[in-house]
């Protein structure tokens, strides 16, 4: 039997506002790529989070929930991936996915060190 549930591909960008892509608007910042994403998926206009902290306002929008009924997965699997801020080891370590890749506090661009449930890698 063949999955019928569709494909996701959800990019948030940190700090990146709408009105800075194509798709949206902007005659400045050309994003064909996003744009092309745009025009043959699905596009949000009327976004917004209950949660004014990065950490509760991801997991919302990841979810679609509030805050204090997240946790249902749907039957997908999840990671994460991207800078990591909130400290590492034990009660520091993104919780609620099935895997998670993260870049220590701001990142390293250059040559980058990676946090997983194993450790650094």
């Amino acid at each position: 039997m063949t999955d019928s549930r569709p494909n996701l591909l959800f990019v948030m960008a940190d700090d990146h506002a709408a009105h800075a892509i194509s798709a949206y608007g902007s005659t400045i910042n050309h994003t064909p790529a996003i744009d092309r994403i745009a025009h043959e998926g699905m596009r949000f206009d009327a976004c917004f989070c209950t949660n004014s902290l990065c950490s509760p306002s991801r997991a919302s929008i990841l979810t679609g929930t509030y805050n204090h009924v997240n946790g249902v997965t749907g039957g997908y699997q999840t990671f994460l991936s991207g800078k990591w801020h909130l400290g590492h080891g034990g009660i520091h370590d993104p919780i609620g996915f099935d895997r998670w890749s993260v870049l220590p506090g701001q990142g390293r661009y250059h040559d980058p060190e990676f946090l997983e449930a194993g450790g650094r890698t």
